[in-house]
């Protein structure tokens, strides 16, 4: 099996709290940052989603937090969805600092939305699949 998708990113001092750690939120924008990159890489933008009616929708996310991410630190944030049939998906996250230390886990429910009903699409590995020039990134 390959290596889940990955992107680079570097903490920005603004990011961090008052002990110096990266905030906490800034780890759910750092897993949705890789979200989207993984959709770019497939080739699947933003707009190509709207103008098929769908867009990509945040049900549940965990945060596991293993080690601290200080300003400077370099990590790469992992990203593999795994399909289970019906309306929603997992995709599984690691945030890894660039010495190999797991800094943390985070595991995302999502689903597909179709923008006209509000509703859940059924099968949504089925669009993204018809959607993107490289299904291989998301497992498909």
């Amino acid at each position: 099996m390959s290596e889940p998708f990955s992107v680079r990113v570097t903490v920005r001092g603004y990011e961090t709290d008052v002990q110096g750690h990266l905030n906490q939120a800034v780890y759910l924008n750092y897993a949705e940052h890789a979200r989207w990159s993984l959709l770019q890489e497939a080739g699947i933008s933003q707009s190509g989603l709207i103008s098929q009616g769908v867009g990509p929708v945040a049900l549940e996310t965990t945060i596991r937090y293993k080690r601290e991410l200080l300003a400077g630190d370099e990590a790469d944030v992992s990203c593999a969805f795994t399909w289970s049939g019906g309306k929603v998906f997992t995709i599984e996250q690691t945030i890894t600092k660039a010495d190999g230390t797991v800094a943390a886990e985070i595991t995302a429910v999502g689903g597909l939305m179709d923008l006209k009903r509000r509703k859940l699409v059924p099968n949504p590995q089925d669009v993204f699949r018809d959607l993107a020039k490289d299904p291989a990134l998301f497992g498909l």
